[in-house]
């Protein structure tokens, strides 16, 4: 079995392993997985922050936002949901949180992932999250 962790930057294209091992990475918080998944010019998007969501671009950069996101999700337990679809250079990713609210019941946050890839690497991630909110209107 190889390793999608070696595969060649120049020829190599995204697959749905290299794309798991990511995904794995980052349920494991193992930030050194995550960052040797992504090029040198990869660009991340939370999906928190003040723009909304912040912005980080270069691999430096994206190594912050990378931590500083899995420190916010600490105490989460994170769940794919269903298969990955990668279509040429673009892919997206389902996934859901548990942990707890604010109130301390159980809470699953779900949300997705957008991806541009380049050279069998993350080039573009781009997180979007459902939000929960106490005011919102119901049935």
């Amino acid at each position: 079995m190889s390793d999608p962790l070696l595969t060649d930057d120049s020829t190599s294209e995204m697959t749905p392993e290299v794309l798991a091992a990511f995904s794995d990475a980052w349920s494991r918080h193992d930030l050194e997985a995550l960052m040797s998944h992504v090029t040198d010019d990869c660009v991340y998007g939370a999906s928190v922050g003040p723009e909304p969501g912040r912005t980080w671009s270069g691999k430096e950069q994206v190594r912050e936002g990378f931590a500083l996101m899995l420190a916010f999700d600490t105490g989460q337990e994170r769940h794919e949901e269903g298969e990955p679809l990668i279509s040429g250079t673009r892919g997206a990713a389902t996934w859901s949180f548990t942990g707890t609210g604010p109130d301390g019941a159980p809470q699953v946050t779900r949300g997705c992932d957008i991806y541009e890839f380049r050279g069998g690497k993350i080039a573009r991630k781009d997180a979007f999250r459902k939000v929960y909110q106490a005011d919102a209107p119901s049935d």
